[in-house]
């Protein structure tokens, strides 16, 4: 089940948070982020009190978390966008995470399957996202799904890192 995320998940968002860390430290790495800076609980938090951060649970067990709106972030502006759009009417999928525990149940793909539908229940026509050029499940999947590579270009990611993230959307 997805649902939106409560306050009592915050500790579980955190858990799986590190245990992507961990699986990096080991591993191969597929995300540029930082432990301590981004994503940490108090950035979820952050999230969960705006209202779009959502989690994905299984017999009680948090398996993935997503943050859905529609911020598009300065650098997206770079981007040659082939889907015509008015800004409120684009979803952004953020920070989409599955426990690692729980990768390649096709947990990712219920979390993307739900963003759109939830995005079309909010009247957005588009869905937008960015993922880390190093980030080799996310640009495989994303494709399979339906999802147009609209192009790349250096982010400045939450103010400390520069890193190049490559565009997706999908007409809804």
């Amino acid at each position: 089940m997805i649902r939106k995320a409560a306050a009592a998940d915050l500790p579980g968002i955190g858990e799986i948070y590190e245990a992507i860390f961990d699986q990096e430290a080991r591993g191969p790495v597929y995300t540029n982020w930082l432990r301590g800076t981004y994503p940490t609980v108090d950035s979820a938090r952050q999230v969960l009190e705006a209202g779009t951060l959502y989690v994905g649970e299984e017999d009680g067990a948090l398996w993935g978390v997503v943050n859905l709106n529609g911020i598009q972030l300065p650098e997206y502006d770079q981007i040659p966008w082939s889907i015509p759009a008015e800004r409120e009417e684009v979803g952004v999928i953020h920070t989409l995470c599955i426990h690692p525990a729980r990768s390649g149940r096709g947990y990712a793909g219920q979390m993307v399957a739900f963003c759109e539908e939830t995005a079309r229940s909010q009247s957005k026509t588009v869905i937008r996202l960015d993922t880390w050029e190093g980030n080799a499940p996310a640009n495989h999947l994303y494709p399979s799904l339906g999802y147009r590579l609209a192009g790349a270009t250096k982010f400045f990611f939450q103010g400390y890192i520069e890193e190049i993230l490559n565009c997706y959307e999908k007409k809804l």
